[in-house]
């Protein structure tokens, strides 16, 4: 049986209540959350992580809610896709240039508030902004002391 491969990004929330906005990113005519591939060794969490510097130059996320996640069903040839949800403090996104490629992966971002996310998402993508929105939606966990 093939081993599934696992790719690993977030939904990234910026502002709250009716100002929250959702970092979109298109590839050719495909919307979705920034995520790349777990490298071997990688904790997923970490990659999510790399993976927005990498494609977003975001740095600087809080995860309120921890290392919480979605999983997309299995697609393509088997790809799983995990999300984690994170907060950014800006919207300051520079679309990074992919070393393999020479320019950036993605051809647009935007920041979008719930309903827009939801007329640009794909079915299985869309999923996953639902879960990130209900769960924004709940005060994060707090630190134990």
């Amino acid at each position: 049986m093939k081993q599934k491969s696992l790719s690993a990004g977030a939904v990234i929330l910026h502002g709250s209540g009716e100002a929250r906005r959702y970092l979109l990113m298109r590839c050719f005519q495909y919307w979705d959350f920034p995520k790349g591939m777990v490298e071997p060794g990688e904790s997923p969490f970490l990659a999510a992580q790399r993976e927005i510097y990498e494609e977003a130059t975001l740095r600087d996320l809080a995860f309120p809610w921890g290392e919480q996640f979605t999983e997309t069903a299995p697609y393509g040839d088997g790809k799983v896709a995990r999300y984690y949800l994170a907060v950014s403090p800006t919207r300051d996104v520079v679309l990074g240039v992919s070393e393999e490629l020479g320019f950036p992966e993605h051809d647009e971002f935007r920041w979008v508030d719930v309903d827009e996310a939801r007329s640009l998402l794909g079915a299985r993508v869309r999923a996953v902004l639902e879960w990130a929105h209900q769960l924004s939606a709940t005060p994060p966990a707090s630190p134990s002391a």
